[in-house]
């Protein structure tokens, strides 16, 4: 039953990073089906990370809770932050750690990547292939907003690796 639950939970996870790398946001029937999901997956006793529910219901309130604070200083996304919730629903308090330093990691590059290659002549395209937005017609970016890093994508890739390599190894 665990092989079920980690098939819906990574047919989740792949759904939310295809939608946030295409559109730069997780809407909110997404979220709700992932957060809906694992609840029932922890309804059974069939959560594929083997929590608890106290410790799925920590991990959704410090998930909701400490990306919050970007939320508030406008340098994420509503969607980022109940995604985060929902997924600490999933993972519980002990894996979202590793999974937010995994997801950082990936996002600092995607970061380190566009401040690197705004230079080059290529840039345009490139931006419209890695951010969703293509530049102006000079040549300039174009970001119209501080949050073009697709987070929730970083973070569902993160769950991945954690679901398959990381728990063997922590």
């Amino acid at each position: 039953m665990r092989e079920v639950s980690a098939s819906i939970c990574l047919f989740w996870l792949l759904l939310v990073a295809v939608h946030d790398f295409k559109q730069r946001r997780v809407p909110n029937w997404l979220v709700l089906a992932g957060a809906v999901l694992a609840l029932a997956a922890l309804a059974v006793g069939s959560n594929p990370f083997e929590s608890s529910w106290s410790s799925s219901l920590i991990g959704a309130a410090a998930g909701f809770g400490f990306l919050l604070i970007f939320y508030v200083a406008r340098l994420m996304g509503a969607g980022d932050v109940k995604f985060a919730a929902a997924l600490g629903l999933w993972v519980g308090h002990a894996a979202l750690f590793p999974i937010w330093i995994i997801g950082s990691i990936l996002a600092a590059a995607h970061g380190l990547l566009w401040l690197f290659t705004q230079r080059w002549p290529l840039y345009p395209r490139l931006e419209t292939l890695l951010f969703g937005q293509p530049a102006r017609a000079d040549g300039t970016p174009s970001v119209r907003r501080i949050k073009f890093i697709p987070y929730a994508a970083y973070l569902s890739l993160a769950t991945v690796v954690w679901m398959f390599w990381g728990r063997q190894n922590f």
